[in-house]
C-alpha cells in the first residue's frame, strides 16, 4: 500500500517547501532532496561515509537515534547542531512524515 508523506525544506528565511515522498519505495530523505532538485552531493551514495548530505532536523517526528557510522560522519564537520543528521540516515516511513529540515551549508 502506497503511502506518501510530507517533508519540509526550510530556506534561510525561514520559508518551507513541501516535498511529496512514497514510503512503498525505501528511498532515504537524501534520495527525496536530490530527486527534488536540491544541491546535495552524497558523495559516498548514501552510505554514511562523507557527511556531504548533512541536514539540520528543525522540528517533526521523533527519528530513531543515529548509528555508530553516522555519529562518527558527523564528529568530522566543521559545524553541527543538535539536530544534525545525515540525510542518506533518514528512511522514508509514515513516521517521517511532518519532518522540517534546513540543509547544511555547503562545507559545514
Amino acid at each position: 500500500m502506497e503511502e506518501d508523506i510530507r517533508i519540509y525544506v526550510e530556506d534561510d528565511a525561514g520559508q518551507r517547501t513541501e516535498l511529496i515522498g512514497p514510503t512503498d519505495m525505501g528511498l532515504n530523505l537524501m534520495e527525496l532532496l536530490k530527486a527534488s532538485g536540491y544541491d546535495i552531493m552524497a558523495t559516498c551514495g548514501g552510505m554514511a561515509l562523507c557527511a556531504t548530505c548533512h541536514v539540520e532536523v528543525l522540528a517533526g517526528p521523533a527519528l530513531p537515534e543515529p548509528g555508530d557510522d553516522e555519529l562518527d560522519m558527523l564528529e568530522t564537520l566543521p559545524v553541527v547542531h543538535i539536530g544534525s543528521r545525515l540525510s542518506c540516515q533518514i528512511r522514508l516511513t509514515p513516521r517521517t512524515d511532518g519532518l522540517v529540515v534546513r540543509l547544511a551549508p555547503t562545507g559545514a
